[in-house]
């Protein structure tokens, strides 16, 4: 097929006129085109307001030489290329005497299951809180005042604590395997928007992400693997350094030699219980810092030169600095048209995440600006010794809120932000209960200083970020995983038979990522097994 590069056509451009430009960058008409496929969008903001999609295209022609049309073109941006669809690896031929227990169906032990068991493999996906449905009830009964439940929460239960967020599905991960695009062409096949396959910044949303969920583990009892929820794994039965099989709290006991241990960053309770149980850990750095929210439309008119850009939807930013002291500050998980959500796991701890609906029709913008810290800001050199510097923040931040949301202009938060971009009548919009409080005095003073000093520079590109009515809440304290589990080239744990696996074990950091990781881990059993189906289990 041909593909085409460097596609410009103004935003709200219709089907034809795609169609037509890339005819014309084939000296060809438009009928000529048998297909065309949209491989990636992205948006070009640089002369706003007037904005332009550019597109990456893949076509087929009707009865010409694709050759002969390339050679005649004389268009750098066009080029023959031959598709290379993902490949799942050969089965290996060791038995499988037990069939592979996925421990946490976030999106690295949903995909990893749901890989096996379309190969055969017969997996045994034990998730420590309810199910979707179940799920979004206790969640929805928190945010409106009632208890929480330490076992299903926003960070607990079917599709791990994705599930509530954005979706976001970008990743800075290189994809020469195809994992990527196939993680996102599942998603696609089990209800996702078929955009989320060329975007440059795809996302699906809460209320579409829980129904894929959903389908994704309906497709894995249908192809032969099973679904177990309130199973929460306290710890591994061994022998000669090898695992025999999963304790489960209730005492009961699945026999296996192989495990895939994704269990998501919010499982402190077990990283303990595993650490004790001779598992190799090591702390790594991290990132915590505060939500901060505009109005959509100030965002809007900074990125899109518009208040209201139809077309192309609620505009997102990403920035970064680095502070006079060496610490990187940045946005992270950007909720464009979304809300701050209470996502604690534990009581008398408050922790904070952003998340939005497929429109993302809200009339807020938030992002988490969060600060880089190390092992050294930790307080001690223990391998979980990052997990008490986040429960010591979010036991800070329940205090400071008296067991809600703490919530704090930014002005009174620096002291020095100016005003005149944003109403001060402007709303949080919260999932939760919230209360205005003293928010600086979460995070440590380190802390706080770097943060002003970047949300100072943000306030340079996107005029009014500093504004003294942006309000701040927190505290974003799981951005990723302050513990990795460590795995050798085999991706195995120092217990053979253990695969260390997602964002929770240190090896990614969103939702593609974490995927693509549970993809990897299924690839790595399967290259050494046979599936359990081919040998009569």
């Amino acid at each position: 097929m041909i593909r085409i590069s460097q596609l410009k056509l103004p935003a709200g451009h219709s089907k034809t006129e795609l169609y037509h430009k890339a005819a014309k960058a084939l000296h060809i008409k438009s009928e000529q085109i048998a297909s065309l496929q949209i491989r990636r969008q992205s948006i070009d903001a640089r002369k706003k307001p007037d904005i332009f999609l550019i597109y990456v295209v893949d076509i087929t022609l009707n009865g010409i030489s694709e050759q002969n049309c390339v050679s005649r073109s004389k268009n750098k941006d066009v080029s023959i290329v031959t598709e290379r669809p993902y490949q799942f690896p050969k089965p290996g031929t060791k038995a499988l005497r037990r069939r592979p227990v996925i421990i946490g169906s976030g999106p690295a032990g949903l995909f990893c299951c749901y890989m096996l068991a379309q190969n055969g493999y017969r997996p045994i996906l034990l998730e420590r809180g309810k199910d979707v449905e179940a799920r979004k009830k206790d969640v929805e009964a928190f945010w409106n005042g009632g208890p929480l439940n330490p076992e299903s929460n926003v960070s607990f239960g079917e599709g791990g604590a994705g599930t509530f967020s954005d979706g976001k599905l970008n990743t800075l991960i290189k994809d020469k395997d195809g994992r990527g695009r196939h993680v996102l062409s599942i998603f696609v096949e089990n209800g996702a928007q078929p955009e989320i396959l060329y975007e440059a910044k795809p996302h699906i949303g809460t209320d579409v992400l829980s129904n894929v969920v959903k389908q994704m583990r309906e497709k894995i009892i249908q192809l032969g693997g099973e679904v177990r929820f309130e199973s929460r794994v306290e710890t591994f039965r061994t022998e000669n350094g090898a695992l025999t099989g999963v304790i489960l709290s209730d005492g009961s006991v699945i026999d296996t030699e192989t495990a895939v241990l994704a269990i998501g960053h919010s499982a402190r309770d077990t990283f303990f219980k595993l650490y004790e149980s001779g598992l190799h850990m090591e702390a790594k750095a991290f990132a915590v810092g505060l939500r901060v929210e505009h109005p959509q439309e100030l965002i809007n008119q900074s990125q899109y030169g518009t208040l209201h850009p139809d077309s192309l939807g609620a505009a997102p930013y990403k920035v970064t600095a680095r502070t006079s002291g060496g610490r990187g500050v940045y946005s992270f998980c950007m909720c464009p048209g979304g809300y701050v959500v209470n996502a604690s796991s534990e009581p008398g701890r408050i922790a904070v995440n952003g998340m939005s609906y497929s429109g993302r029709n809200g009339a807020n913008a938030n992002s988490a600006i969060i600060v880089s810290v190390t092992p050294a800001d930790y307080g001690s050199d223990e391998p979980l010794a990052g997990i008490g510097f986040q429960r010591r923040l979010e036991e800070k931040a329940f205090s400071a809120g008296c067991g809600k949301i703490p919530v704090e202009r930014y002005g009174d938060f620096s002291d020095t932000a100016t005003t005149g971009h944003i109403p001060t009548e402007f709303v949080p919009a919260i999932k939760g209960q919230w209360t205005f409080a003293d928010v600086k005095s979460v995070l440590p003073d380190s802390l706080s200083e770097a943060f002003i000093e970047g949300m100072e520079q943000f306030g340079h590109r996107i005029p009014g970020f500093d504004d003294a009515n942006a309000v701040v809440s927190g505290i974003e304290s799981r951005t990723s995983s302050p513990v990795r589990i460590v795995r050798d080239d085999t991706l195995q744990a120092n217990i053979r038979g253990i695969y260390p696996c997602g964002e929770g074990a240190g090896y990614a950091g969103g939702i593609t990522s974490a995927a693509m990781d549970g993809v990897r881990v299924a690839e790595a059993i399967a290259s050494c097994y046979a599936p359990f189906s081919e040998i009569g289990k």
